[in-house]
């Protein structure tokens, strides 16, 4: 088992940069593949990245690909999204999540029901 809290989220303006953190509980952190999810009001929750517990092999949808770079520590047992060239459909809250899937996980990474763990999300948010 494994708990993920997020931080680092704020107000930033369109076209800045803003970095989000995952903390996790436990020393088992390696062993999982991680993900960032984010939400804005009214919509589903929408994937932003993904990277695996081996490689590490990176994922990212069009919309962001790019533009935010996630990555991790094992030894700080830490999770990064870096955000770049922000843009006003960027705000949301953030949601940082663990998976054990094995395999399937490379083609099943952008699904939010693969990820056991979640984070209670950080507010991002871009003004124009």
């Amino acid at each position: 088992q494994v708990q993920l809290v997020e931080s680092g989220g704020g107000l930033v303006q369109a076209g800045g940069s803003l970095s989000v953190s995952c903390a996790a509980s436990g020393r088992t952190f390696s062993t999982y593949s991680m993900g960032w999810f984010r939400q804005a009001p009214g919509k589903e929750r929408e994937f932003v990245a993904a990277i695996t517990w081996i490689g590490p092999s990176t994922y990212y949808p069009d919309s962001v690909k790019g533009r935010f770079t996630i990555s991790r520590d094992n030894a700080k047992n830490t999770l990064y999204l870096q955000m770049d060239s922000l843009k006003p459909e960027d705000t949301a809250v953030y949601y940082c999540a663990a998976s054990k899937l094995g395999r399937s996980y490379s083609s099943s990474y952008y699904r939010p029901e693969v990820y056991a763990y979640w984070g209670q999300g950080t507010q991002v948010t871009v003004s124009s």
